[in-house]
């Protein structure tokens, strides 16, 4: 999202711009959507900063990082349009310390905005508004509908995977695929890997196979309005650059994530035929008490499938060691395989530690396979894990 000068100029000088009333509640629940956004340490300061816009009978609310933009607005009685830029996180929690009613906002000379509440008189220092970075626009072209419920799952079930270093540019967001009739996302750090399929969902405007790669920060962005709305549906769009989920009144725009998306399916394991069906919540709490004695550094667990048990144990020199034994029917032969403990966590937790999950083996140096045990589920999961040597 390049910085590009705006061609609004505020009659700031004649202290007659902007005037508006507001509720108080309203807008803590707009500046709480859209604070996030804002840039904490930035090098250009206007990024700190909320764009406020009054028009009609709304309050528009504009935050950006350049990457990423959330647009929203409040119901407002608008005694003079006009626009302002005020600092994001001071006028969020002073707003927030104030008592519920109607709160005032008016611009004054030199991009001061004075807030009124009550017997409360604040004046803040703003920016010129025609400073503020140009947000790209939700494109005119039909947008496609996804259900909420459906993209909700799909980043819960992924987001976890992605990876953290910045160098591995493409694995630094989850790939979205778009089908006619099917969606899915999957992400991966290289030690990992998370896919998650909504079958028989109709997507409308999908012909073929649209695939998108969503950052990191703009999925986190959206599962946070995803989970703030009653709204059924939201709308996707997008164009050459720019990323747009509209969702109720709020949009999100985010920069593409550009490159070529690891080929996933060439990793799934198709010959995994050892396994064990364990209940998600025993599976989890005997982790985490086995991950105590693990190497700190690793995390490293063991696995070992013996007749009609799984054996889950640690050990380190610097805390000691661990095993916890689960009954379960198998008689294959005996397998060991190391794993990392918080790998295994985030797939369960993702689950919300709730009905059976499958664990899949190969052998002591193939990746293992996990998945929830449900014939009948909404959902396809499937969560590839890559051995580690103990």
């Amino acid at each position: 999202m390049p910085k590009v000068e705006s061609d609004v100029e505020m009659p700031a000088a004649q202290g007659a711009a902007m005037e508006i009333t507001v509720s108080r509640q309203e807008l803590v629940k707009e500046l709480t959507a859209t604070q996030s956004v804002v840039e904490r340490k930035t090098t250009i300061p206007i990024l700190s900063n909320f764009l406020i816009e009054a028009d009609g009978e709304r309050l528009n609310i504009t935050a950006t990082d350049l990457d990423q933009a959330i647009h929203t607005s409040a119901a407002a009685k608008v005694k003079k349009p006009g626009a302002c830029t005020i600092p994001a996180r001071k006028l969020y929690d002073y707003i927030k310390l104030l008592p519920d009613g109607e709160i005032s906002i008016k611009l004054l000379e030199n991009h001061w905005v004075q807030i009124r509440s009550g017997r409360s008189n604040t004046k803040m220092v703003g920016m010129a508004r025609a400073n503020y970075p140009q947000v790209p626009e939700f494109p005119a072209l039909s947008p496609t509908p996804i259900s909420t419920g459906a993209l909700k799952t799909l980043i819960t079930r992924t987001i976890f995977a992605i990876s953290n270093e910045e160098s591995r540019y493409t694995l630094n967001g989850a790939l979205l695929i778009l089908k006619a009739e099917s969606l899915a996302m999957v992400a991966t750090d290289g030690h990992r890997l998370s896919f998650v399929e909504k079958p028989n969902e109709t997507l409308e405007g999908i012909s073929g196979e649209k695939r998108v790669l969503i950052p990191r920060k703009a999925l986190s962005e959206l599962q946070q309005l995803l989970a703030s709305t009653e709204a059924e549906k939201i709308d996707f769009a997008d164009d050459e650059h720019t990323l747009f989920f509209r969702v109720g009144h709020r949009t999100l725009s985010s920069r593409k994530l550009n490159g070529q998306f690891p080929n996933f399916e060439a990793v799934m394991p198709r010959d995994n035929t050892r396994f064990v069906i364990i209940r998600s919540s025993e599976l989890s709490a005997a982790i985490q008490r086995v991950a105590q004695f693990a190497d700190e550094r690793s995390g490293a667990i063991r696995m070992r499938l013996e007749a009609n048990e799984l054996r889950i144990s640690s050990s380190s020199t610097e805390s000691g060691e661990s095993e916890d034994t689960i009954d379960t029917p198998y008689a294959g032969e005996s397998i060991t395989v190391g794993f990392n403990s918080s790998y295994i966590l985030d797939f369960l937790k993702a689950l919300n530690n709730e009905g059976e999950v499958r664990l899949e083996f190969k052998d002591a140096q193939s990746a293992g396979q996990m998945r929830p045990e449900d014939p009948n589920a909404e959902y396809k999961y499937r969560y590839v894990l890559m051995p580690m040597r103990i």
